[in-house]
């Protein structure tokens, strides 16, 4: 049976390789310990578990969801709410506020409802692999905009061609970033706005990570910034600070025009969210805020534990200041999948090679905190000892 042309175009999906790459390893016998994914094991905290099921008993919740295309009423005011106390951002729960499927779904319905066949998407490299998948499904033009370690992972507007500018449409960003972990200030978003507005790009901001932030830095959102909404729109989840990674519970905010058009393509794509996780979101935004810090100290020590075995073992390691990633350049003279592969065969832990993030991330690994303690502490000592035996 013959598929779409547009499928061939998109390489496999990183996670699902890895998962495979690990139940294949375990079928064998091997413990593997892996450092790859960014899914929080700690759990969802009780309160929100606990309107879930109170909620789950209400047969008027066992019905299609309470509006559908955007999400019940409820849970738009409470994004609105903390968008305001969080951020001092204002939002109109009604127009501008729309509820995911987590916001992997809102990348993919934004580029649907605001590109057309043939046109330019700005994106960076190295970046999120699945803003390329949807650029391509929806028929647009990726176009890579480079993020280096010497200009802070952030991409240089100006160096962006002005005929490739006048092509594009719209724009991926994400930041805290995925994969290198840089955060962005406020002066990149006012040059943000200030490209977009002489370009005329729609600006996806995807902001899943934006509380997970270290030493001192403020957590941001795009939309604080003067002329943001006339622009863009903002992602952002509950899987990362409430740990609710599978309950599929997300957010859209912002420009009411591309707000409509992103819950025109989820209208004719799904029914929306089960009211009782809806409910249970209004508990993880209003009752839990106490669980950011919480996980907070936890990553912080994590990521001390990890950079400290790398610069222990002759790295000069000093990571950016967001995610639950490390960015972790590679041996001098090895590939990122020649260092994966290492890892995997010498210490049986799997991390995620920088190249499956695009041509520039080649040279580095990302390793994720998401892991319990125990498992993190043996992984560093398989990689010490793997490491060790090499230099011997």
């Amino acid at each position: 049976m013959q598929i779409a042309n547009r499928l061939q175009k998109i390489p496999p999906y990183l996670f699902i390789e890895l998962r495979d790459k690990i139940n294949q390893a375990r079928a064998s016998g091997i413990d593997v310990i892996s450092l790859a994914i960014g899914d929080p094991v700690e759990p969802t905290p009780k309160p929100i578990i606990d309107e879930l099921c109170k909620t789950a008993y209400d047969p008027a919740n066992h019905r299609y969801p309470t509006d559908e295309e955007k999400g019940m009423f409820a849970f738009r005011q409470a994004v609105a709410d903390w968008y305001r106390d969080r951020y001092s951002v204002e939002l109109d729960p009604e127009t501008e506020v729309l509820a995911l499927i987590g916001s992997k779904e809102g990348c993919h319905h934004f580029i649907l409802s605001a590109v057309n066949p043939g046109e330019v998407v700005l994106m960076t490299d190295p970046g999120y692999p699945a803003y390329r998948a949807s650029i391509l499904i929806a028929g647009g033009e990726p176009y890579n905009m480079p993020i280096l370690a010497e200009n802070d992972y952030l991409p240089k507007f100006e160096d962006v061609p002005s005929d490739v500018a006048e092509k594009a449409t719209a724009m991926f960003l994400n930041y805290p970033n995925n994969p290198t972990g840089a955060v962005a200030t406020p002066k990149f978003f006012a040059e943000l706005v200030n490209f977009a507005k002489s370009y005329d790009i729609a600006v996806c901001y995807d902001n899943p990570y934006s509380e997970i932030v270290f030493e001192g830095e403020e957590p941001l959102s795009f939309l604080e910034t003067p002329g943001a909404k006339d622009i863009g729109v903002e992602l952002n989840s509950l899987s990362k600070p409430f740990n609710m990674t599978g309950w599929r519970i997300g957010m859209a905010m912002g420009n009411a025009d591309l707000i409509t058009g992103i819950a025109k393509v989820k209208g004719n794509t799904d029914s929306g969210i089960f009211n009782a996780i809806q409910y249970a979101g209004v508990a993880a935004l209003t009752r839990c805020q106490d669980n950011i810090p919480k996980m907070l100290k936890i990553y912080s020590r994590r990521r001390k534990q990890v950079v400290d075995t790398f610069n222990g073992l002759g790295w000069n390691y000093s990571p950016p200041k967001g995610t639950f990633y490390l960015w972790i350049p590679t041996p001098k003279g090895m590939s990122s999948l020649d260092f994966t592969t290492l890892l995997f065969e010498k210490a049986s832990v799997v991390v995620a090679a920088g190249a499956a993030y695009g041509e520039y991330g080649e040279g580095y690994i990302r390793i994720s905190l998401t892991v319990p303690d125990d498992r993190l502490s043996e992984a560093l000592e398989r990689i010490k000892k793997a490491l060790g035996d090499l230099r011997k």
